[in-house]
């Protein structure tokens, strides 16, 4: 039973239908590898012959239904523009035409001006489940969709570059941080799935003036094994410290200042002063400062992707606003200032859009700093920079900013003078992809949010949760690493199960419940279809020979009408850039698959239907995986 065999003997059920005639006549259609695909040409060629609407209007009009109740296509009459019949009418004549024997759909149902369609069960039983099968973890893929021509596979990839997490070093990875990661991991991994070439940069915040005062810090209370254990924990504490300190002594100079005495020689040996003065040394490129800010970074980023790695995440850059030199940030000063991007106001830099943006939107974009008074850049003229410069690097074809929604105006402002610079094409390849706040987000070890004591938190609460149960407890063979991994579950399911824009409160009792939609609940959903197989004991090879015209029950044609929409899920989501869209699907399945195993049994049912049983709950067991890793989970088994 081969991926082919499946789809190609629907396709032989069908007159005039060939792989090739479809890929010809429709755009990004590829039957081969999307059995939807397949259906949606063939509708589109029946309804093309009832309703003499070309085929190009109808295929993009059959529309997903939100549940199979409504069928598994919807078309819309008012969508082919047909003009001097109403709609409705219209709907009627054509359900009265459609062929009564279609090989691969149940005569339509029309419902006011809607037309649904479902399809046969037997068909697509006998083609999607050997698809599945034999695709196993590319089966949802689409490598013809990051071509840059769809049409000649040697045209080479699409490039996109995906900026996300984002933390800074000796500061808490916090709850912006990690929503930044849930979602960029998974964007990553979406358009890795459509056949991009996808750069992972994680753009540090590892510059600037609090670098010169954690130094002195260090210098004055580190303590170098502290240091290599947890330098991100020992980090913070050391910038708290002596944050604080530099707090009293500015109130001190302040005071003194009130009460009239001269400030002038405790201003100039202040900690903020030294804090400069050490920072300057940075940008100067004084060789120890160099060394001793690279050791902080270099252990922090070691650190940091031990935790990515606990997330599936990896990045093939670690950038930051350090990588960006001093001269680059000059010379697009310069251009600004001869372009008037930007004029002087009150010895600083400043964009005034008002005055370069006609409208309300020159307005909204309100009158950005690009340079202090003192000659330093600001963010704006260090992102500006590293933009032009990631575009020379990688050619990239589009770009992805995973930053909280706060960042949006900045955002904004950034693009805006990309393109005032004369870089239109650059500025329309960027895109922000923008997200709300987790509220409510403490941990036991007090207020500060490392993303470590967040993880440690979830899997001591899953850990708790299990040991309820002694008998499977006693099962599972690594049972810490199992609490982690479903405790990492909880806080992804969690964070992706709204959409992006939304605010949500972090809840660690709902979160890490087995009921409801959560991510523990999807992973026993896994668990359990794991276990069918692990009880069946059946070989590949014999699961291969099942005849699965026995799979009659509306349970099974359910599940299997579910499996077919999965690499339309896929390509739907890369229009909405939504975890959510992936998220919600994989929940419809679970719930159809905990509803039919009363239904169909596998063991202890007759050899040839427990093999056709164990077909289908196979297909699904590689369906969900890969929904589940394209989320970034790690799906369990026990």
């Amino acid at each position: 039973m081969s991926s082919q065999s499946g789809i190609e003997q629907l396709v032989k059920q069908v007159d005039g239908l060939s792989f090739d005639a479809i890929a010809e006549k429709y755009q990004n259609c590829h039957p081969e590898i999307n059995p939807f695909d397949l259906y949606r040409a063939h509708l589109s060629n029946v309804l093309g012959d009832i309703t003499g609407v070309d085929t190009s209007i109808i295929y993009p009009n059959l529309q997903w239904t939100l549940s199979l109740d409504k069928g598994d296509m919807v078309l819309a009459a008012p969508s082919l523009r047909i003009k001097g019949k109403k709609p409705d009418e219209l709907v009627q004549e054509w359900v009265q035409k459609f062929p009564d024997n279609d090989p691969l759909f149940e005569k339509p149902t029309a419902v006011s001006y809607f037309l649904s369609f479902f399809v046969k069960g037997v068909p697509l039983i006998q083609s999607v489940i050997p698809m599945i099968r034999s695709f196993g973890p590319e089966y949802g893929r689409n490598k013809f969709l990051g071509l840059r021509d769809p049409k000649d596979p040697s045209s080479g990839k699409k490039r996109i570059i995906v900026e996300f997490s984002s933390p800074n070093i000796a500061k808490p990875f916090h709850a912006g941080h990690l929503r930044s990661t849930i979602i960029g991991g998974f964007l990553a991994n979406l358009y890795d799935g459509a056949g991009w070439d996808v750069i992972r940069i994680n753009y540090l915040g590892d510059w600037g003036k609090q670098y010169g005062l954690l130094a002195l810090a260090f210098n004055k209370y580190g303590d170098e094994e502290a240091l290599r254990n947890d330098p991100i924990n020992h980090l913070f504490q050391l910038y708290v410290r002596i944050n604080s300190e530099m707090t009293a002594e500015k109130e001190t100079i302040e005071k003194k200042k009130a009460d009239g005495e001269d400030v002038t020689a405790l201003e100039a040996h202040s900690l903020d002063e030294q804090a400069r003065e050490y920072f300057r040394k940075m940008t100067d490129r004084d060789p120890g400062a160099v060394a001793q800010w690279k050791r902080f970074r270099d252990l922090s980023i070691t650190r940091y992707q031990d935790t990515y790695a606990r997330l599936n995440i990896h990045f093939d850059e670690y950038s930051g606003e350090s990588q960006v030199s001093e001269a680059a940030m000059d010379a697009i000063g310069k251009e600004m200032e001869e372009k008037k991007i930007c004029k002087e106001d009150k010895g600083a830099q400043i964009v005034n859009f008002a005055e370069l943006v006609p409208g309300k939107e020159g307005k909204r974009l309100e009158r950005p700093i690009v340079r202090k008074r003192d000659g330093t850049a600001l963010y704006l003229t260090r992102d500006i920079s590293e933009l032009l410069n990631r575009h020379e690097k990688y050619k990239f074809d589009k770009m992805i900013y995973v930053v909280a929604s706060a960042q949006d105006l900045h955002l904004k402002q950034l693009f805006k003078i990309i393109e005032l610079l004369g870089h239109k094409e650059i500025a329309g390849k960027c895109t922000h992809i923008n997200f709300g706040l987790v509220l409510g987000m403490s941990t036991r070890r007090g207020t500060v949010k490392f993303l470590d004591d967040i993880l440690r938190d979830v899997a001591d609460k899953m850990h708790e949760t299990m040991r309820k149960n002694e008998d499977k407890y006693k099962q599972v063979e690594n049972p810490e690493a199992v609490a982690d991994t479903l405790g990492i579950s909880s806080v992804m399911v969690q964070d992706m199960t709204g959409k992006r824009i939304n605010n949500y409160t972090f809840n660690m009792e709902a979160m890490t419940s087995f009921e409801g939609d959560t991510g523990p609940y999807l992973q026993y959903a896994h668990a359990r279809v794991s276990s069918i197989k692990r009880r069946a004991g059946l070989t590949d090879e014999e699961i291969a020979s099942a005849d699965l015209s026995l799979l009659t029950e509306t349970h099974a044609v359910n599940i299997v009408r579910l499996l077919a929409q999965y690499p339309d899920t896929v390509q739907n989501t890369l229009k909405t850039l939504e975890p959510t869209t992936v998220l919600t699907y994989l929940f419809k399945m679970t719930h159809a698959l905990s509803s039919s195993y009363d239904h169909l049994q596998v063991v202890g049912s007759e050899r040839e239907l427990m093999k056709a049983r164990m077909a289908l709950y196979d297909a699904a067991h590689i369906v969900l995986g890969n929904g589940m890793r394209l989320l970034g989970l790690s799906p369990v088994n026990r």
